[in-house]
């Protein structure tokens, strides 16, 4: 089965849910399926170089744009001609503003797989045009898409309830706990250039856009006595936002900007606590990657992040930065997780099989099951 993916800004070590989504799903269901063949179609101004191979995967770079409102639809337009002309078997298309070519998809021929990774039009970056393009990108998937991979369950919950046409299309897959790797690591490096010790700062990860919280999270750190904040993570764009909150910056609130993998596995597993006040998710990655290293973990109480599971106390109210104050100030082991269970839960192995039941069934012609 030839497999086009498309929607993502391409792999490997690109910033973002939807690359580290794709960079962890695939390689394992090459692994699980021998004839599984998976081309990653990738944006040319993130990943400027010849087509090539990595974990087993083909990446081929097409032309697109960097502008932040026009480069996932010119990306994922290209893609959907290219996949046609490739003669794909089924193409499967992230987010939902990709998804808005969902139609000219299957006016094609193509058989299509939609993952919704999140009500990308609720995100406070985006202006009333793009809302409303994001918004119809949904719709036309679950107007045209043979399956919509969702990866929460109260966002399934949500779409099933208000478009029950879609509702044996909809299938809940979620996000897993990622591989980081044990080798390579900067974290020395970055805590050293910081002057924060193992085991003394917060630790937060995500790009700088206003959906994260990172500005009311800095606000509640300085509200906390000796707290220290280090800041991982860019933003794809300039923007007023990311200049304002980069200029918060101080001896205790540090920006290390992005980081490898395997210096977020070290950082994750050194830091006091890691924090994630986000106003909206799709199921957050970094949650899972610092749960899945054992890192003590408090997040916001949006769905996404209340879909993960962990107990109460692990919950600060959405916005409130008087209530995060007063969570920050506890110890560190009032929040400690259990990593093994985490990562039962949320295994990409599970996940890849999943995904591959998708495949079947809709190469085969008929309804995805839940």
């Amino acid at each position: 089965m030839r497999v086009f993916v498309t929607g993502l800004r391409g792999i490997p070590d690109i910033m973002g849910g939807v690359e580290s989504h794709c960079e962890e799903l695939y390689p394992r269901a090459l692994s699980q399926s021998p004839r599984l063949d998976v081309t990653i179609l990738a944006r040319r101004p993130y990943v400027n170089r010849a087509p090539f191979d990595h974990d087993g995967l083909h990446v081929v770079p097409l032309p697109s744009t960097r502008n932040a409102r026009l480069e996932a639809i010119v990306g994922t337009f290209f893609s959907v001609l290219h996949a046609r002309r490739q003669r794909a078997d089924l193409i499967h298309i992230h987010a939902v503003g990709p998804a808005l070519l969902t139609p000219l998809a299957r006016i094609l021929g193509l058989r299509v797989v939609v993952t919704h990774h999140g009500e990308d039009y609720a995100r406070a970056k985006w202006g009333r045009f793009a809302r409303i393009m994001l918004r119809l990108g949904e719709k036309a998937a679950l107007r045209f898409a043979q399956a919509i991979i969702v990866v929460a369950p109260s966002l399934r919950e949500t779409l099933a309830r208000e478009n029950p046409a879609a509702r044996d299309r909809l299938v809940y897959i979620p996000n897993g706990t990622s591989r980081l790797p044990e080798q390579g690591s900067a974290a020395d490096e970055v805590l050293a250039t910081a002057g924060f010790a193992p085991g003394d700062y917060f630790l937060t990860v995500g790009r700088l856009v206003p959906e994260k919280a990172v500005d009311q999270l800095i606000e509640a750190v300085r509200r906390v006595p000796g707290a220290k904040l280090l800041v991982v993570g860019g933003s794809d764009h300039e923007s007023a936002f990311a200049d304002r909150v980069r200029a918060m910056a101080d001896a205790d609130v540090v920006f290390a900007g992005v980081q490898t993998r395997a210096t977020l596995r070290d950082l994750y597993q050194r830091c006091r606590l890691f924090v994630l006040p986000s106003l909206h998710e799709g199921l957050p990655i970094a949650a899972l990657e610092a749960g899945s290293v054992g890192a003590p973990m408090l997040l916001s109480d949006i769905p996404a992040n209340t879909d993960i599971g962990l107990p109460a106390h692990h919950y600060f109210r959405t916005g409130s930065i008087d209530d995060l104050v007063t969570k920050l100030a506890a110890p560190a082991e009032t929040y400690a997780i259990d990593p093994a269970a985490l990562r039962l839960r949320f295994d990409w192995n599970g996940i890849a099989a999943q995904t591959l039941a998708v495949y079947d069934r809709v190469a085969s012609g008929k309804a995805p099951r839940e």
